[in-house]
């Protein structure tokens, strides 16, 4: 069922598959439920592969047995997508989400910069709690689908916020797309990738700090470079228009005014490639 998935967490359990040699079937009428799960038919049975909102969407009950297990390892920071088959909830899949450590060093250099960040997760509370405490995350959502985000990055709008999203899934993708700045990871998924103004090829959190860097960096140089222009128009068109011939009598060679006008575009331009050298890390 999850080889028709393009969700990172489907492709994380389906190279488990193919490295445990397990034989794939061949799913039928498969379908993706926004922000839940998966469903298809296999082997002419009826699947449906999700979280909790997945398993209420296929009327399947979860026992109070099973919940009990899922919640320890929920605790842990584990994410699980339970299983039914026909129905009935037959098991589940649990997946470890490693939390790269850029990711951890990313987040604390953007709040010393003064910038709140929001963890916005489908995942139930206590995953996201484990992952956000694990971060030193204060502020986090969870249980959240595509439509909460959307309202999410509304209201911070709404309250005169600038919102850059960052997000790899089809869930992320409306969200991404409403926000200031839409921030895809190039490991995600094509529809956030199109929803997004800027992709992280590397699909790491870290190039969100690099980006902020890069954009403050190029907007000093923008106004360095207004400088430069401004000041040599200002000095040179009141000279060139014979300001000083009354009182010193003198008069701007057009050869001159030539030279600082390609020098005023040296410049800037000379100025402009300091970016290059520019750290960004």
């Amino acid at each position: 069922l999850n080889s028709s998935s393009e969700h990172p967490l489907a492709e994380a359990t389906v190279k488990y598959g193919k490295e445990q040699n397990t034989e794939f079937s061949k799913t039928q009428n498969f379908s993706a439920v926004t922000g839940k799960g998966v469903e298809g038919t296999v082997d002419g049975k009826k699947l449906d592969l999700g979280n909790a909102k997945m398993m209420e969407y296929a009327n399947a009950t979860i026992s109070t047995e099973m919940e009990a297990e899922v919640q320890s390892f929920q605790k842990q920071g584990k994410t699980v997508s339970y299983l039914a088959i026909d129905g009935e909830v037959s098991g589940y899949v649990m997946i470890g989400d490693k939390i790269k450590k850029t990711s951890a060093k990313a987040i604390k250099e953007l709040q010393d910069k003064g910038i709140a960040v929001i963890m916005l997760t489908g995942d139930n509370h206590d995953t996201a709690q484990a992952v956000a405490s694990e971060l030193n995350l204060a502020d986090f959502k969870a249980g959240m689908l595509p439509e909460n985000k959307l309202q999410e990055v509304e209201k911070l709008q709404n309250e005169g916020k600038v919102v850059a999203m960052a997000g790899d899934g089809i869930n992320d993708a409306p969200a991404l797309a409403k926000s200031d700045v839409g921030i895809a990871m190039g490991t995600g998924t094509d529809v956030a990738i199109e929803s997004a103004m800027i992709t992280l090829v590397k699909g790491d959190l870290h190039g969100i700090v690099k980006a902020r860097n890069l954009s403050d960096a190029v907007m000093k140089n923008i106004k360095e470079n207004l400088f430069f222009a401004l000041i040599y128009n200002t000095l040179g068109i009141p000279i060139a228009a014979g300001l000083l011939y009354p009182f010193f009598g003198i008069l701007l060679s057009p050869m001159i005014a030539a030279l600082a006008m390609s020098f005023s575009s040296v410049s800037v331009i000379g100025n402009a490639l300091r970016l290059r050298t520019k750290s960004i890390n």
